[in-house]
């Protein structure tokens, strides 16, 4: 088997069309928002008992006749029917892709990248994609029946996640202080 490795750095590296890109550190919309869907998808991975969620997790995937790259999602979430709770504790970069992947758009992404990253995780196994855009505050739903874009009055759900609801808008909405201070 092929493999590429890529050297352990922070921001971490993934690799993409054919070369090594180094994740940026996000700015605070894009920090905001990946914190927020991680929250949420942790929250109900939890309550479900379902899986696990995690914030720049490593995954090594292989889609059929390609070499292994790895890839590090904003957010990823894996069930444990795909990765057993005991196996999952003893993975640290899972080969496997997850069941749920959430990217949030930075400025400088390359749409060309944006589509190679969605092929490879589709290609691994993925059931569901969320592309995340704080400058349009959109949802783009990828799966295998195609795509659908979500605007801040829609509600984030999936079949691949039952139950789990996400505002939109909670993405990107900061909360009103508890008082304004006086000038």
């Amino acid at each position: 088997m092929v493999e590429i490795k890529l050297p352990d750095a922070k921001p971490a590296f993934e690799w993409i069309n054919g070369r090594a890109l180094q994740k940026v550190s996000p700015k605070w919309r894009h920090a905001l928002a990946q914190g927020r869907f991680f929250t949420a998808l942790d929250r109900w991975a939890r309550r479900t008992r379902s899986g696990v969620a995690g914030t720049e997790w490593r995954f090594r995937l292989q889609p059929t006749g390609e070499t292994r790259r790895p890839l590090v999602p904003d957010v990823a979430y894996v069930s444990y029917k795909r990765l057993p709770h005991a196996r999952i504790q003893t993975i640290d970069e899972p080969t496997i892709a997850p069941d749920a992947v959430v990217e949030v758009k930075s400025p400088g992404d390359r749409a060309t990248d944006i589509a190679e990253k969605v092929r490879i995780y589709m290609a691994t196994g993925s059931a569901v994609l969320f592309l995340v855009d704080p400058r349009a505050r959109t949802v783009t739903i990828v799966d295998a029946s195609g795509r659908r874009r979500l605007g801040e009055r829609a509600v984030i759900t999936h079949r691949a996640l039952p139950h789990f609801r996400l505002a939109v808008k909670e993405l990107f909405e900061l909360p009103r202080p508890r008082y304004v201070a006086k000038k």
